[in-house]
């Protein structure tokens, strides 16, 4: 018996790899002579840098940076050291957690820190990038985090434009000649799963400002300057597609991507299965064990365990979820790949009592155990 085990962290209770151990616990209850790999799972969100360190035998450092509101924040970050490979969560530097009161204003938060943590990874020899944008409270187009790394953007009296969106209108010139020059070495995987244009009624500003913070007239004002943003980026670097699927991710940081670092969009958990190169080993598997901490609907709509089920039928093998708990939308997950998925929860407790770490181990351990006694028994018929 050969099983593969990659499963979602269960957010304030279990990492990847704790789901994954556990699970494997399970499985050595019922079939003690099992060869069980664990493997790290995240979808390009929150989560990703500690499930790509952990299990992939990465390191965890922690910059201070500029953060959204100018204030330093400390980021952490992952590096790879046997890949060259950093893994960024754009959060960690320029998130909408990190504002507060009326720091909450798009015309001022930045992505500067964000260029912050990239400059150090490259300093620190990095030159691949897995990048998160995520969760941003930002809406500057990635001019913040393009300035950290050397590039220009100038106003009329030949100065760097300020900090956030107000800072592109003031915008007349765009000057690469002091960028890093390593990062023309630089690979930048971005995972993106929006695919919300820069401008227009599905740009950005208007779709994504209202939450950070952004009135009517400012989602007019800041849709316009990152239109000329555009089209002046677009005379020198031909990248530059406004309407490029995914540009206006991050408040532009789709699009600061694609167009000044050659930036590759994909979905954040088609980027982890390549990185953590999940298909070698499911394809020698007998079971693939996947799950999160809830299934439901939104599961289905290809986060991270669908991701993993549809590779594992690329290969014809069953593929098993557990989780926290599932609704009753759940039921879309088993035409998405899922053969059959089980909450792992064993009573009534309260929600504080289930993401306790301990009883967490626990309950994924059993609930497995239970599904191999099952899978045991049929095959002994």
């Amino acid at each position: 018996m050969k099983v593969v085990c990659a499963i979602d962290s269960m957010k304030g209770s279990l990492s990847s790899i704790e789901c994954g151990n556990a699970a494997a616990e399970g499985i050595k209850r019922v079939y003690p002579d099992a060869e069980v790999i664990v493997r790290p799972l995240a979808d390009g969100g929150e989560g990703t840098v500690d499930a790509l360190v952990e299990g992939m035998n990465g390191e965890l450092v922690t910059v201070r940076v500029t953060g959204p509101a100018g204030k330093p924040v400390d980021c952490p970050y992952g590096i790879i050291k046997e890949t060259k490979t950093a893994v960024i969560e754009m959060s960690g530097a320029a998130g909408i957690t990190q504002v507060v009161g009326d720091e909450k204003n798009p015309l001022n938060t930045t992505t500067f820190g964000v260029g912050e943590v990239i400059r150090d990874a490259i300093n620190r020899g990095c030159r691949r990038f897995v990048v998160g944008i995520g969760g941003s409270a930002t809406n500057d187009g990635g001019v913040g985090m393009l300035q950290a790394l050397g590039f220009a953007f100038l106003n009329k009296e030949k100065k760097q434009v300020p900090f956030g969106a107000k800072g592109l209108k003031e915008l007349e010139t765009i000057d690469d000649s002091e960028a890093m020059p390593e990062l023309a070495e630089c690979e930048f995987l971005v995972a993106c799963d929006v695919t919300n244009p820069l401008c227009g009624e599905q740009g950005c500003s208007a779709v994504y400002g209202p939450q950070k913070g952004a009135d009517p007239t400012m989602i007019m004002q800041m849709d316009k300057w990152l239109a000329y943003y555009a089209a002046l980026a677009r005379e020198k670097f031909p990248n530059a597609d406004a309407k490029f699927p995914g540009a206006g991710a991050a408040g532009g940081m789709g699009f600061a991507f694609k167009a000044f670092l050659n930036g590759q969009l994909e979905s954040g958990i088609s980027i982890v299965l390549k990185e953590t190169k999940l298909a070698d080993f499911i394809k020698n598997a007998d079971i693939v064990i996947t799950g999160e901490g809830r299934l439901d609907g939104q599961t289905a709509n290809g986060k991270a365990p669908v991701g993993v089920a549809k590779l594992a039928k690329e290969y014809g093998k069953t593929c098993l979820a557990f989780a926290g708990s599932v609704t009753r939308e759940a039921d879309a997950c088993n035409r998405e790949g899922i053969d059959a998925f089980f909450p792992i929860l064993r009573g009534v407790v309260t929600l504080a009592e289930a993401m306790e770490k301990e009883n967490a181990e626990y309950n994924m351990a059993a609930s497995v155990e239970q599904a191999f006694r099952l899978v045991n028994a049929c095959q002994i018929r």
